[in-house]
């Protein structure tokens, strides 16, 4: 009797190897996650602060649609941080409108001082 076929003991040896590769696999996944997720966490703590106050512009960049604070969820793509001397001034003098979500004109004491 001519038995070609591999023995028990081949086959677990086999099946071993098979297990050894996937593990590689999977470390090197594990690996180029935790890379991902350290860049990602670099980036947060790179990130610059939010700005406190932002002036929306429209269309044609020039004439400000609307003052908002800075975590209005209304603001547009346009919107562009501002200090709050530039979101006073935008608010008194240069004619631009306070949200009406956000209430920037409120939250920089201009209201209060037209009442007091």
């Amino acid at each position: 009797m001519n038995d070609n076929s591999p023995s028990r003991l081949e086959m677990l040896r086999f099946a071993r190897r098979v297990a050894e590769q996937q593990l590689t696999q999977v470390d090197q996944w594990i690996a180029a996650e935790e890379r991902r997720e350290a860049e990602h966490q670099r980036g947060i703590a790179a990130r610059p602060p939010a700005p406190h106050w932002l002036i929306e512009h429209g269309l044609s960049g020039q004439d400000s649609m609307y003052v908002h604070t800075g975590d209005c969820w209304n603001a547009g793509k346009r919107s562009k941080g501002v200090t709050r001397d530039t979101a006073l001034r935008a608010l008194t003098e240069g004619g631009a409108p306070a949200c009406p979500h956000c209430r920037p004109d409120t939250a920089l004491g201009i209201l209060e001082g037209l009442f007091s």
